[in-house]
């Protein structure tokens, strides 16, 4: 019995640790490589697809295409760094992270189906409500990772909320609203986490 409290107890510390400690997971590259992503698939729909809210199933395949490309890439770079951590401290903090994040992803695409399917009219709110729903994900990791990266969550915010004031009527679907969201700030958490995690990594 008091083995398995103290097995317990160490579990307990070994998940609190985790919760404290800042997750360095995130590679500032991998982000930043999703927000050229977003810019240049702004710059490929406002070639091919001048006229998105008239062929709405393209603008989704791009974006989400663009958004599963995304995922996988960091995906499996989180998934390398599982497999060749030696400290099971670490692949726990990496599934944290994980977790924390991952359900914005889920509502997202749950929320992209329903407005699609029962009310098409309102898609032009989408870029709007996956910058919101960006947001809280990065506000829920916020507590993993370095203070600043406040900042982006208040980016995503305050564009998602822009972006449903004023890319609506003929402006709806616009590519400068991913611009706007998604490129500028993967391109802003990149910077955030090359300049308070790897660099002065590095440096030591």
């Amino acid at each position: 019995m008091e083995l398995h409290e103290a097995l317990t107890q160490v579990s307990a510390i070994r998940r609190h640790m985790a919760r404290t400690e800042t997750f360095r997971g995130y590679r500032a590259a991998t982000i930043a490589f999703s927000g050229v992503c977003a810019f240049v698939a702004a710059g490929l729909q406002a070639i091919f697809l001048p006229a998105p809210i008239e062929n709405p199933a393209a603008y989704l395949a791009l974006w989400i295409g663009v958004a599963a490309v995304c995922v996988i890439v960091a995906g499996a770079e989180l998934t390398w760094r599982c497999r060749h951590q030696r400290s099971s401290l670490a692949v726990q903090h990496t599934k944290l992270a994980v977790g924390q994040f991952l359900p914005c992803i889920v509502a997202g695409g749950l929320l992209t189906i329903v407005l699609e399917r029962a009310t098409p009219e309102s898609r032009w709110m989408l870029p709007g409500l996956w910058a919101i729903l960006f947001s809280l994900g990065v506000f829920a990791s916020c507590r993993l990772l370095p203070r600043p990266v406040v900042c982006v969550g208040l980016h995503y915010l305050i564009t998602g909320l822009v972006c449903l004031m004023l890319f609506r009527n003929e402006h709806a679907l616009s590519p400068w609203a991913m611009v706007l969201t998604f490129g500028i700030g993967q391109l802003l958490t990149a910077a955030i986490l090359y300049f308070t995690l790897e660099r002065p990594h590095a440096e030591e």
